[in-house]
Parts: structure tokens; sequence; C-alpha cells
């Protein structure tokens, strides 16, 4: 078991939160301030604790040096003072004199943040490359680590590994929450378990599909992923998404786990990927060569439901069908209908999973929307994450 942030007295302590407050920022306003409202409550606690907060993120892709006009953190500092109702100084530096004058002024309660740790990946990928110096810098800085950034615990980068190899480490409230509801999910969930799993390509969840058969009752597979099944069966899927690197892999998990793996029994197939496209239901044995697969029918949507409404602990990641464009969106709006009533335990992953709840009014509040797309998947995969491990034990 991982120590967490109440393990420590913070009081007097200069204190390094790694956060993920890589939000969606257009001609400099947040777009969404989800991930900065999610670890409000962790900052509170060092700040009502008496610590003096150094917080640390990342954001958007920093490749080159004019990345850094539209990826500085100053309006996340300056959103995240107005949830905090307290200044939160932004330092536009990743380390330096000005960080170091900074964080030596620092009184308890107060709290810095520091510039975009991804601008240091401008000088050889220090950040993401988890470079050892710059891990010692950044733990210079500070005496406890505490990582509340679940979305990158995927990743082994100087801002998380780097520092928590060094330094007394603890998970943040967010963290915490993450591990522990997605854990629980897999390892002891109530029967039946359920993983509804889509998306365009196989090969992106070959290890997610290979634990979720291991682990669950029934497996759901939808969006574009199931047509290389459908392929695999000897079906025509016309112009359908299709991984041909997948088809042997596809192969041997239906025929090994074919009691489980639950497939579309009709779809919604288009003309063309657009709007104005004509569009007809047909089952795997009607698809003709110029159709495109593009959402879920009407009997699919009833067999879903079924399964669903009678598991009791339900994990979904991956969309179901091509819900951004208003035609193709039934299957996948009838899906967060059901989920919302649904009584199970509810995981939901992915950032496209999450769109599609927040587009169609999920509304059950006992379900774990996961803040993390990739880390939620390598857990799904039965993964250690590198971020994770290496926070101190209890």
């Amino acid at each position: 078991m991982k120590k967490n942030i109440t393990d420590y007295k913070v009081k007097d302590k200069r204190v390094i939160i790694r956060c993920d407050l890589n939000v969606p920022i257009k001609d400099g306003v947040i777009t969404d301030d989800t991930r900065i409202k999610a670890s409000v409550e962790t900052i509170e606690h060092l700040i009502y604790g008496g610590a003096k907060v150094i917080v640390l993120s990342h954001l958007g892709r920093v490749k080159e040096e004019q990345d850094k006009l539209t990826n500085s953190l100053r309006p996340v500092a300056k959103r995240l003072s107005e949830l905090l109702n307290k200044e939160v100084k932004f330092i536009p530096y990743t380390r330096g004199p000005e960080v170091e004058t900074a964080i030596n002024s620092m009184t308890p309660g107060d709290i810095i943040m520091l510039e975009n740790t991804r601008f240091e990946d401008l000088n050889g990928k220090l950040e993401s490359g988890c470079d050892p110096e710059l891990s010692k810098y950044w733990a210079s800085l500070g005496e406890i680590f505490v990582n509340d950034a679940f979305g990158t615990l995927h990743r082994k980068h100087a801002s998380n590994v780097g520092i928590a190899s060094i330094l007394p480490s603890a998970l943040g409230f967010l963290v915490k929450e993450e591990v522990e509801k997605i854990t629980s999910a897999l390892d002891n969930p109530e029967r039946p378990l359920v993983i509804m799993l889509g998306g365009a390509k196989v090969s992106d969840k070959i290890g997610v599909i290979e634990n979720a058969v291991k682990i669950a009752d029934k497996v759901l597979i939808a969006g574009g992923m199931h047509y290389t099944f459908y392929k695999t069966m000897g079906y025509e899927v016309g112009l359908s998404i299709v991984d041909e690197e997948s088809i042997d892999f596809c192969k041997n998990i239906l025929s090994t786990y074919k009691d489980k793996i639950v497939l579309p029994e009709d779809i919604v197939v288009a003309s063309s990927m657009t709007e104005s496209a004509s569009t007809r239901l047909a089952t795997k044995e009607t698809i003709s060569k110029n159709d495109i697969g593009v959402d879920i029918g009407v009997a699919t949507q009833n067999q879903f439901k079924s399964i669903l409404s009678n598991a009791n602990t339900i994990i979904w990641n991956g969309p179901i069908g091509v819900f951004e464009i208003a035609k193709f969106s039934l299957g996948t709006r009838k899906i967060v209908e059901t989920l919302s009533n649904c009584k199970a335990k509810i995981v939901v992953g992915g950032g496209d999973t999450i769109a599609a709840l927040n587009k169609f009014g999920f509304s059950n509040k006992k379900a774990h929307i996961s803040t993390g797309g990739g880390a939620s998947l390598e857990m799904l995969e039965g993964k250690e994450l590198p971020g994770l491990k290496v926070i101190t034990d209890k």
C-alpha cells in the first residue's frame, strides 16, 4: 500500500505537487477547467496544513520553441487562484534563480506554480526522458513530493518518477481515489463484471482485450474495432475501418473466449462520414462493399442494454460509434441513457468516452469518471504504472 497525503505532517514543509493541469486553452482562455478543479482538494489540504506548495504540471505538446507561446501555464495559475480564492504566484521558468528566490521567500500557506514542465523537452527531452539531473534539481526545491496527476501516472517523467525516486512521496486525493476505484473494479468486482470497449483500432487495445476476457463475465466490443472481428469471421465490412494486422489476434480471441465476447447484432451503415450521408440498418450478413459502419443498431442497443442492466460492475473505455456526427450518435446516446439508470458500480475512462458522457447528459453521480485515459487504459491492461510504483510504501 502506498502512502497518501494524510500520512505526512506538512506544516512548514516545502511540498512539490505534480498535478495534471493539461486543460484546453483557446486564444488564452481555458475552455474546460475540470482537471484544475480535480486537484483543488489536495492543494487545499496542503495549504490548510501549513505547507509551502510548489505546483508542477505539463500543458499541451511542446516540440519546438514557438510552442511555448501557446502552452504557458500562466492562465492555469490565474484560474487556480480563482478556485482557491488565494493567490497562486506564477513563475515563468522551470528552473533558475527566479525559481529559487521565489521558493526561498515562501511562507506557510503560499502557493507558487512553475512554468510548463515540458518546456524542458526542448533541450533533449529532459522531462519526458526522466533526466537524472533535472529530477535532482526539482527534488532539491522541496522536502515532500505529492503526485496528484493520475493522467501521467503511466509516464516515467522527471516531474513524477524522477522526483518521487528522491523525496519522501505520497498520493494526492485525486490519484488515491482513481487507483482505488479502478483497482476495486478490476480486482474485486461485484459480479457480473461487464467491460465495454470501443474505439477505432484493435491494435490500440490488444492488451486491454487480453486482460478483459480473463477477468470479465462479458466483454462488449463495438466502435470501429468490431469490424475487424466481423472480417475475421468472414463477413463483408465494406469501407468500414479494419485493422488488418490484428486479424489473427481477433481469430484467437474469438475461438478461445467465444462465450464472453459480445459483438453487435446490427449496425447503422452510411454512404459517407458526413451529416448528409444516406444511412440504413444492416446486420453483419447484409453489409455491402460501399457501406461504412458508423453506429450500433436498434437490436444491439437493446442487446447491450440488457447485459449492462444486469451487471453489478461496468467498465467502459472507447466510443461505440461516430457520436460526433449527430446522425450517427443514437447508439452512443442510448448507451449513456442506460448507464445513467444503472445501479452497478461504473468506471469510465478515455477522453472521447467522457466527451460522449458530457454530450448526452450522463447523470449517474455514483459513477467514477477517470481523469486519465492512458493511465486507466494501462490499468485495464493489468500493467504496473511507473508513477505509482515509485511512491513511498506505508
